[in-house]
């Protein structure tokens, strides 16, 4: 074997079979981590462009009309489809309470139903954030067998190497060089695999957490303008009057 020999297919086309078994696992996980990664960029880098998109949008106009309208254009906005499920909550509420007529009943109905939109914008962050954590696990699993399968391999190829030395009765260098360092191939593809899903799943679950606490504040917002408009409502005299001549 020559120095121009000596490249990672030949490496891999003169392993034992256990050995190239596990390049193909490896690789396998390899195609499926740098599937993850370019789909989850795709998505979290949409996902916080349109957010900040909406959410200027939202304190800008502080209507809820305008805002509305313009969440249906950002599909991939996570403060978009949180705003649309409360705002639709919000529309059930109100919607009540005119059917109530606008007494002590409706009132207490309106108060009791900002617990509602804030169950629904809870089951809503709780979606999405489920929605942006789908197969970023995949990654953490990659991160951590990938480097023990490769070792796997290269245990298994260095005793292949030895068991054909004490065949042979031969113990040179010559002789030994080649099946280790077939069989290290193995450990080096464990750790290639390893070390981007490790700094991808890392980066991921970073800004996960950066839109998780985005969404809870807007929510937390947003049910702080609803709560205060209710109570200025309530405590307006001419609130009731105004509802009873809309009746």
């Amino acid at each position: 074997m020559n120095t121009g020999d000596l490249n990672v297919i030949y490496l891999i086309g003169n392993a034992g079979l256990v050995v190239r078994l596990v390049m193909v696992i490896l690789l396998f996980f390899s195609i499926m981590s740098w599937t993850i990664i370019f789909l989850k960029l795709r998505y979290i880098w949409r996902a916080a462009r349109e957010s900040d998109y909406f959410a200027e949008i939202f304190w800008e106009s502080r209507d809820f009309t305008v805002a509305l309208n313009e969440s249906e254009d950002l599909s991939g906005s996570p403060l978009a489809r949180i705003f649309r499920i409360g705002y639709d909550e919000l529309a059930k509420v109100t919607s009540s309470v005119k059917r109530a007529g606008g007494g002590k009943e409706s009132m207490d109905g309106r108060f009791t139903g900002t617990e509602n939109i804030r169950r629904s914008l809870r089951r809503a962050i709780a979606g999405e954030t489920t929605r942006m954590t789908q197969m970023v696990p995949f990654l953490a699993t990659t991160g951590n067998t990938a480097p023990f399968i490769g070792l796997f391999g290269t245990v298994w190829g260095i005793m292949n190497s030895f068991h054909n030395i004490g065949i042979e009765g031969s113990a040179s260098l010559a002789a030994v060089a080649p099946g280790i360092s077939e069989a290290l191939i193995a450990t080096a593809a464990g750790l290639a695999v390893a070390i981007p899903a490790v700094i991808g799943y890392n980066y991921f679950v970073q800004k996960i957490n950066d839109i998780e606490s985005e969404m809870q504040s807007f929510s937390a917002d947003f049910l702080n303008i609803v709560e205060y408009e209710m109570l200025r409502t309530r405590e307006n005299p001419e609130w009731r009057s105004e509802e009873t001549k809309a009746e």
